[in-house]
């Protein structure tokens, strides 16, 4: 859907005065009817929106001069990269959604109320312009005294891509200069009367301390390798009225960083998992079914399609991934938002994800069959379990991790994660600096009141003195040694449920990263065996899957003699 009678000439005429919020309730309207093609992510953010506006008796209103005010501000800017049929930025339906939404609601006493917001989508739709135009109102229109706004990133390079921006447009648009009072310096934006600034901000910056943000514009989060800068400018809030840390991005590679942490929260806000009122969140890519190499997909995918996101590019570039697997990986992550693997992955992650069942939980099958396997390789760092159930033609997968409290220190490659994933209770802390076994062997004894367990299988190697302490209470323990012999075949079989969507796992960052570090080693015998790219890729949680599996595996042979269990 598209405006109509974009500006040539002012910024000062009657369509500046149009209602931006009437735009954006009809681009709701439109996706939720499927009018606009949107994925799940992009309907639960519209109808996020439908509902608050219903709410009664609730702490925020929903303020349209403010809503409208923000998006008036930036479509008095110019475009300054590109070719375009107007002098000046005319919003998108899109657009004007996330903005209204944004900057419209406040609380009794008029001041914003989200603090936080996400918004995840494919390059070329005008992302850093509208990163640009929100820094500047930020700093000269958002009522706030002595605001400082940051334009932030992981280099000064990248910091300084939407400041530039802002920059050039602050510079030729004259009218605003005299009116707000600023002054475009070579390395900020500044208010002299209100000591403001607008300035870009990076992790190599001389000093990341003593900030005071008023808000914060983090342009590709996904690029970010760990969460210094994030941490910092949201910490920097807390003595600001409505401070608004917004993070632009598209997808990437990394699992286990701060952006893919931001992205699932913002998920489990949408599905209603998590309540937080003041964290607004969208993300525009493909929906599990969809194939990603059709013209639908790409529509679906990039909202600015027809606008800045041309036909003729997505269709070349389709057509390169499609033959070139160097290709498919930076297509998906980068013109429809797909998260991938990095490097050479055995498992199919985007196969994988859309296994995933994010209302399954492990006490749904108490009392059902189910295989554990236990892999210890490690009192250092993590040691993981994983369970496999059966019913009818479907496994269903589950992890639980363990890892010593002293393992959680800065010094460690994982910290970042690691300490997040321990704070959300996905990760079992032991004291000390080794990992205390009696922990696991305790689970493992509930585990056995909880379920019927055929078999816990365990690796002697490592194992032996944790299975000899099971047996004597009476457990089913069961030798799996991690050889090629034993674990190629499970592997293979994983590979094909995955693809054939014959298991079922539940929401778990932890075995989701773990599957993905997962690579291969064939041997002549195209045998596999998995390994780890690097030692800080941890796979514990993937390998007990498969080994766990391996144990149905046999269980299902003994059943079938003389039949092969599932073809890879």
């Amino acid at each position: 859907m598209r405006r109509n009678s974009p500006r040539t000439d002012s910024p000062i005429s009657d369509d500046v005065e149009c209602d931006h919020c009437k735009i954006a309730a009809t681009y709701c309207r439109d996706v939720l009817s499927g009018k606009i093609p949107a994925c799940q992510w992009v309907r639960l953010a519209c109808q996020r929106q439908v509902d608050d506006l219903k709410r009664k008796g609730w702490l925020y209103r929903f303020d349209k001069a403010r809503a409208n005010r923000v998006c008036k501000f930036i479509e008095c800017l110019p475009h300054v990269k590109g070719k375009w049929g107007s002098k000046y930025i005319l919003l998108e339906p899109w657009q004007c959604f996330s903005l209204t939404t944004v900057f419209g609601w406040v609380d009794a006493s008029g001041l914003r109320r989200f603090r936080s917001a996400y918004t995840e989508v494919p390059r070329k739709n005008a992302k850093t312009t509208i990163c640009a135009g929100v820094g500047l109102y930020l700093l000269a229109a958002d009522d706030e005294p002595g605001a400082e706004v940051y334009s932030a990133a992981t280099t000064r390079d990248q910091a300084r891509i939407s400041w530039e921006i802002a920059h050039t447009q602050a510079k030729r648009s004259p009218d605003m200069l005299s009116f707000y009072g600023l002054d475009p310096l070579a390395h900020s934006i500044t208010i002299p009367a209100q000591a403001a600034m607008f300035k870009p901000l990076s992790r190599d910056a001389d000093t990341l301390e003593g900030l005071n943000v008023h808000g914060a514009i983090i342009d590709e989060l996904h690029a970010h390798k760990t969460r210094e800068v994030f941490d910092v400018l949201n910490a920097a809030t807390g003595s600001r009225r409505q401070p608004l840390l917004w993070a632009i991005t598209t997808a990437g590679v990394n699992r286990t960083g701060i952006c893919y942490e931001q992205r699932d929260y913002v998920c489990q806000v949408l599905q209603g998992r998590h309540a937080d009122d003041r964290y607004f969140g969208i993300i525009y890519t493909l929906d599990k079914e969809d194939d990603w190499t059709q013209r639908a997909s790409w529509i679906k995918a990039n909202p600015n399609f027809g606008v800045s996101v041309l036909e003729d590019d997505i269709r070349t570039l389709c057509t390169q991934a499609r033959a070139s697997a160097a290709s498919q990986n930076n297509f998906l992550t980068k013109r429809l938002n797909i998260w991938v693997n990095a490097g050479t992955a055995y498992f199919n992650m985007l196969a994988w994800d859309a296994c995933e069942d994010v209302g399954l939980c492990l006490s749904d099958f108490e009392g059902c069959e189910c295989w554990i396997f236990i892999d210890l390789a490690s009192k250092l760092d993590i040691a993981a379990k994983g369970y496999v159930f059966k019913r009818g033609d479907t496994y269903y997968a589950f992890g639980q991790y363990y890892l010593p409290e002293d393992a959680i220190e800065s010094g460690n490659p994982n910290y970042d994660f690691y300490s997040g994933w321990a704070r959300d209770k996905m990760i079992g802390l032991t004291p000390g600096n080794v990992i205390d076994f009696e922990f696991i062997e305790q689970d493992l004894i509930e585990d056995c009141r909880r379920f019927d367990v055929q078999q816990i299988g365990f690796d002697p190697w490592h194992s032996t003195e944790l299975s000899t302490r099971m047996m004597a209470e009476g457990l089913p323990m069961i030798e799996f040694p991690m050889t090629v012999k034993r674990i190629s075949e499970p592997m293979k079989n994983l590979e094909a449920l995955i693809l054939q969507k014959r298991i079922q796992h539940a929401h778990d960052p932890v075995l989701d990263w773990m599957m993905s570090n997962v690579e291969a080693k064939i041997d002549a015998k195209e045998n596999v065996f998995p390994r780890k790219a690097r030692p800080e890729n941890k796979i514990d949680g993937a390998v007990s899957l498969i080994a766990a599996l391996g144990l149905a595996m046999l269980r299902e042979e003994q059943a079938t003699p003389g039949v092969r269990w599932l073809t890879a």
